[in-house]
C-alpha cells in the first residue's frame, strides 16, 4: 500500500510539473538564445536555423598548430601555409569552431552581454574539441586565460574560467595561478603587431607556485592572432612548464 501511494504521488508530481511547464510556455514562450525567435521547449535554447549555423561553424579540417581552416592535405610537417613562418610558444591547439554566424553571436553574448549561462554550451563544445585532440592524455593542468582584476570586476566573471569548469578530464586539475599583471587594451581592432605589443609582459605567475615539469592546457573563448596564447605560454614555460597546449571555442580571422 505504501509503495502504491509513493508511486501515485510521484506520478502526480510529474504531471503537475509538466502542466506548470506547459502553462509557463504559454505565458513566456521559450526564445532562441541567438536570434530571439520562438523555439520548442526541448530545443536546448536555440532554433533549428541557429543550431544548423553553429554546427556549420564547428568541426571540419583545420591546422592543429594554428587552428585556421585548411584541408588536411595542406598541412606539411604539422603546419599549414598560413602559419608556416609563424613562431609559437604553445605546442598545439584544438578548437571547437570558427568565429562566425551563430557561434560568433553566442560568444559575444557570453563575453559582453552578461550571458554566463552560455558557458555550459560553449564549454561543452570546447571540451569535445579537447577530448578529440592529440594531447588530451598528456595534460596535467587546465589553466584559463586570466583577465585583469579590474576587467573581471566590471564583467563579473572570467569567461575562460567558466568554460574550463565545463571540461571533463579524469586527472587534470584547474589552476588559476597564471595571472594578468597589466590591464591591457582590448585586442579587437588592433593589427597583429600591435596585438603582440599590447600583451607583451602582461602575464605572471603567483608567488611560490611551481609549474616545473607540468604539461598545461590553456583555455580561452577565442583566438585571433595567437598573441595572447603565445604570451601566456611563454610565461608558463619560463615558470618551468614542460609543454603548453591550448583549447579555444573558436578561431577568428580565417584569412589572416
Amino acid at each position: 500500500m505504501a509503495l502504491q501511494t509513493s508511486k501515485f504521488f510521484k506520478s502526480a508530481c510529474n504531471i503537475s510539473r509538466a502542466g506548470l511547464s506547459s502553462f509557463g510556455d504559454l505565458l513566456w514562450p521559450p526564445l532562441c538564445g541567438v536570434c530571439g525567435e520562438s523555439v520548442a521547449a526541448a530545443g536546448d535554447g536555440m532554433c533549428r536555423v541557429c543550431w544548423d549555423e553553429v554546427m556549420g561553424c564547428a568541426g571540419g579540417d583545420y591546422c592543429r598548430r594554428c587552428g585556421k581552416d585548411v584541408s588536411r592535405y595542406a598541412v606539411v610537417d604539422g603546419r599549414c601555409g598560413i602559419c608556416s613562418g609563424a613562431e609559437f610558444a604553445f605546442d598545439a591547439l584544438a578548437r571547437a569552431g570558427v568565429y562566425r554566424d551563430a557561434l560568433r553571436k553566442l560568444i559575444q553574448g557570453f563575453k559582453f552581454n552578461d550571458r554566463s549561462e552560455l558557458a555550459g554550451l560553449l564549454g561543452q563544445m570546447a571540451d569535445s574539441a579537447f577530448q578529440g585532440s592529440e594531447f588530451y592524455d598528456q595534460v596535467d593542468m587546465l589553466v584559463p586565460v586570466p583577465l585583469h582584476w579590474r576587467r573581471r570586476l566590471r564583467r563579473g566573471y572570467n569567461q575562460a574560467y567558466l568554460l574550463t569548469k565545463q571540461f571533463n578530464h579524469p586527472t587534470a586539475t584547474i589552476c588559476t595561478d597564471l595571472v594578468r599583471i597589466r590591464n591591457t587594451h582590448r585586442q579587437w581592432g588592433l593589427e597583429p603587431a600591435k596585438r603582440r605589443r599590447n600583451v607583451k609582459g602582461a602575464f605572471g605567475v603567483r608567488r611560490r607556485h611551481n609549474f616545473s615539469g607540468k604539461r598545461i592546457c590553456l583555455v580561452d573563448d577565442i583566438s585571433t592572432s595567437w598573441a595572447t596564447l603565445n604570451e601566456c605560454a611563454k610565461t608558463l614555460k619560463l615558470a618551468g612548464a614542460e609543454k603548453v597546449f591550448a583549447v579555444v571555442v573558436s578561431v577568428a580571422m580565417q584569412r589572416y
